[in-house]
């Protein structure tokens, strides 16, 4: 393979998991060292929400081993704006709040978009251009996630491949299902799991997207994350497939 394969859920904090994921009494400070020991990645989510200082990167990195890494999910105030070419200030400033301190933990970024955003390509161009290759030194990965059926469209495909952007794919009832190559490297975020199934999907379910994503890491790295639906059955469901990925 010519990629590795990362899995893993979206935050570490969450009550449900607690005794079902998490030991029982198992401190709260200490759950991000578990999840870290036991999955190879995690989406950070309040990042979507509000900014963090250096100090809280710095803590993160310290808390996870060498081999985990970070996706993180970008501010929505640099996504949720009817005009994207207005956002470069924004996205300045979220990848300026203390990414790097990360270093090698620092994975791709995920830039989510509503699902009311329609694909304009002049719009997206724009976007795209404003997205930085590097933060102090640091290689910086673009991935987007889109949620309008209008993406389904060669030009975004296009668009997304020649600034070397990922489009997420999407295991959702509700949000469109794209599995482009547009980038070096894939993201996908599972999203149906079911809370009377133990691992979230079926064995056979899981035996299909770890063949997926075998298929995914011949063309570069991949990430994988379990998030939403049955969100307390995510964390089985990332160990499931790290199991059967070997």
């Amino acid at each position: 393979m010519a990629g590795r394969i990362y899995t893993g859920i979206g935050g570490w904090t969450f009550d449900e998991w607690r005794g079902v994921f998490y030991p029982k009494g198992l401190a709260q400070k200490k759950e991000l060292a578990f999840a870290s020991s036991v999955l190879t990645s995690i989406e950070i989510n309040g990042t979507y929400y509000s900014s963090f200082k250096p100090a809280s990167w710095q803590k993160w990195r310290s808390e996870t081993p060498d081999g985990f890494v970070f996706a993180v999910k970008a501010s929505r105030y640099c996504t949720n704006r009817k005009q994207l070419s207005d956002a470069v200030e924004s996205i300045e400033r979220f990848v300026r709040q203390g990414l790097s301190e990360l270093g090698n933990r620092l994975g791709p970024i995920n830039w989510q978009f509503m699902a009311t955003k329609k694909f304009d390509a002049e719009d997206f161009a724009s976007f795209l251009k404003a997205l930085p290759h590097k933060v102090d030194g640091i290689t910086l990965r673009h991935a987007l996630e889109v949620r309008n059926p209008t993406f389904k469209d060669q030009k975004f495909y296009d668009l997304a491949k020649r600034y070397n952007a990922a489009i997420v794919y999407a295991d959702d009832d509700e949000f469109p299902e794209i599995d482009e190559p547009t980038a070096d490297f894939t993201y996908a975020r599972l999203m149906c799991t079911k809370e009377n199934v133990k691992t979230g999907y079926t064995g056979p379910e899981l035996d299909k997207w770890a063949k997926r994503a075998k298929a995914w890491a011949k063309r570069g790295d991949v990430f994988v994350y379990f998030i939403s639906g049955a969100k307390v059955r995510a964390p089985a469901a990332a160990q499931a497939l790290i199991e059967r990925l070997g």
